[in-house]
């Protein structure tokens, strides 16, 4: 009967998907869910909705909810963290400063100024959990969703003992697109992905046994397939392999395609919620807080459905031991043998026996020395975070290849200056 704590299970995008998923698998239905935020009224919302939902199945589990992330850590089996932090106030501020120097970052939450600055955030938060688990829960899993998914369990693995490993959906996700833009079932396919987190390479994409990539090179040529992926489709040109994130994030990796405002209007152009971030995420936040309360207290049965998410499946696939393989963040111990001792995106096996992280060998040599300036940059963030050195967070800034592309070091060590005094509040470690 595992025990599994949820810190910021308030979120709107993750809380109903891991309590929908948790609660429709029996080998952790039958345990207690201790749902926690520090949004009171989000939490309430969440917890009616999780009581419903048991009650809907007709699962014992015991749902429960609080404000104290001690009380809700100790005795944990697990703990999943989908913690946003700031909210979206502090990244604005951080775009402006970066804007001032040149460099437009498409999100700026896992590498460049943005990355850096969004690690730094970051890192004494997931760093206080951590440490509450090795105290309160010196046995339990930490499953953490965390941008940069790179920088932040590479920090938490240097400085924490607690058994940890990152997570995101870019890997499944990527692989559901290409499977859209060829007209094939998902579930048809298979994948074997590795690199760094989203910018982790398809090194094979395959339908019941046969190389996919032909197909994909075809349908590349189609002007509307395309259009929906150009910065990922000409990495692909060039580098050979398609690669992980969306093309809108991944214009901001490499200094290929945001130099300037013709580039950025040819590859990647803001559409959508990114053409106002903020107010567009308030509004979207607001609709499914609303959703999510009329769903919570409403008359009406809850609609369920599995997410996509390697979370849950993690825990179920320990619980039961039903072997089950994921992409995963995880340090470098030999797996990918052309990268440094780093943090590395790979697939994993897990089974009652924990998370087993699979044997990749060699990247083809153009993916991983891209693979490799990431690492390096978030080598220096790591190491600056953790001993409070201003001058690598100053070097991994200058690392970036997309700031390198636009700024001076003069003008960098201006801006990571700016960036400092606009995050002091957040940077206990400086």
């Amino acid at each position: 009967m595992p025990k599994i704590a949820y810190i910021g299970a308030g979120s709107t995008g993750f809380g109903k998907r891991f309590i929908a998923d948790i609660l429709q698998r029996p080998a952790l239905a039958d345990g207690t869910l201790t749902l926690m935020d520090i949004n009171q009224e989000a939490l309430d919302v969440m917890a009616a909705l999780g009581q419903k939902i048991a009650g809907q199945l007709d699962v014992p589990t015991k749902v429960e909810a609080t404000t104290d992330r001690c009380r809700a850590i100790e005795g944990a089996d697990y703990v999943i963290s989908t913690v946003l932090l700031h909210g979206l106030q502090a990244r604005m501020v951080e775009h402006r400063i970066m804007q001032k120097y040149g460099v437009d970052q498409a999100v700026g939450c896992t590498s460049g100024p943005g990355g850096v600055f969004h690690a730094l955030r970051y890192i004494p938060v997931m760093l206080d959990i951590c440490q509450e688990m090795e105290r309160l829960a010196p046995d339990g899993l930490f499953l953490h969703y965390a941008n940069p998914t790179t920088i932040v369990p590479w920090a938490l693995n240097v400085a924490s003992k607690t058994k940890s490993i990152g997570l995101c959906h870019s890997v499944q996700g990527t692989a559901m697109q290409l499977a859209g833009y060829l007209g094939i079932p998902f579930e048809e396919t298979g994948h074997w992905v590795a690199g760094v987190n989203h910018q982790a390479w398809f090194l094979r994409f395959e339908h019941k046994g046969k190389d996919l990539y032909p197909a994909l090179r075809e349908a590349m040529q189609k002007p509307e397939i395309y259009a929906k992926d150009m910065v990922r489709f000409e990495m692909m040109k060039y580098f050979g392999y398609f690669i992980t994130e969306s093309s809108y994030h991944n214009s901001e990796y490499v200094p290929y395609f945001r130099k300037n405002q013709e580039l950025i209007a040819r590859f990647a152009p803001k559409v959508g919620r990114w053409v106002n971030l903020l107010t567009s995420s308030e509004s979207s936040a607001a609709e499914r807080r609303a959703q999510l309360r009329e769903e919570a207290f409403g008359d009406a049965p809850v609609k369920l459905e599995k997410s996509p998410e390697y979370c849950v499946e993690i825990m179920d696939a320990i619980e039961t031991n039903v072997p089950y393989r994921f992409n995963g963040n995880v340090m470098n111990t030999g797996l990918i043998t052309n990268l440094p001792y780093s943090c590395v995106e790979v697939p994993c096996l897990v089974d009652n026996m924990g998370i087993h992280p699979c044997y990749v060998g060699d990247l083809p040599p153009q993916c991983a020395a891209l693979n490799r300036n990431r690492s390096a940059g978030d080598e220096l963030c790591v190491q600056g975070a953790l001993e409070g050195d201003r001058k690598k967070i100053e070097q991994a800034i200058a690392l970036d290849p997309l700031t390198a592309a636009v700024c001076t070091l003069d003008q960098i060590h201006d801006m990571t200056e700016e960036l400092f005094a606009a995050d002091e509040q957040y940077l206990p470690m400086f």
